[in-house]
């Protein structure tokens, strides 16, 4: 499992990229731990207009937004990628997310800023 740690203001934004497994029934989910109201976390539009559609079993590339909210806040985001249909089954790959939301963010992270998780 790869674990990353960002500090974001409120407000700013950390795009994060992981490899999608849809063909064979995976989706990535995630719970946010800590203190759930210092981030919120969404998943980004699909593929650009005009662009071609995958072809069968390729992987897809999966993009979530994590917004910094309140300064202060610390939370671990837990994505997971598993098979709904089989709860019981061991999640095939995870990435934990710690996020520090502070007024005086240092390092990598924010509005643009990406990174590509993921086997």
């Amino acid at each position: 499992m790869e674990v990353r740690s960002i500090v974001l203001a409120p407000g700013q934004t950390y795009e994060l990229r992981l490899t999608g497994r849809g063909a064979r029934g995976y989706v990535w989910t995630w719970q946010v731990g800590g203190d759930a109201d210092a981030v919120s976390v969404t998943e980004a539009a699909g593929a650009a207009q005009g662009e071609a559609p995958p072809l069968p079993g390729a992987t897809v590339e999966r993009v979530y937004l994590v917004r910094g909210r309140g300064a202060g806040g610390r939370a671990r985001v837990r994505f997971a990628q598993v098979r709904p249909p089989y709860p019981q089954e061991a999640p095939y790959d995870e990435f934990l997310l710690e996020v520090e939301v502070s007024d005086r963010p240092s390092g990598p992270g924010g509005t643009g800023t990406s990174g590509t998780g993921g086997a």
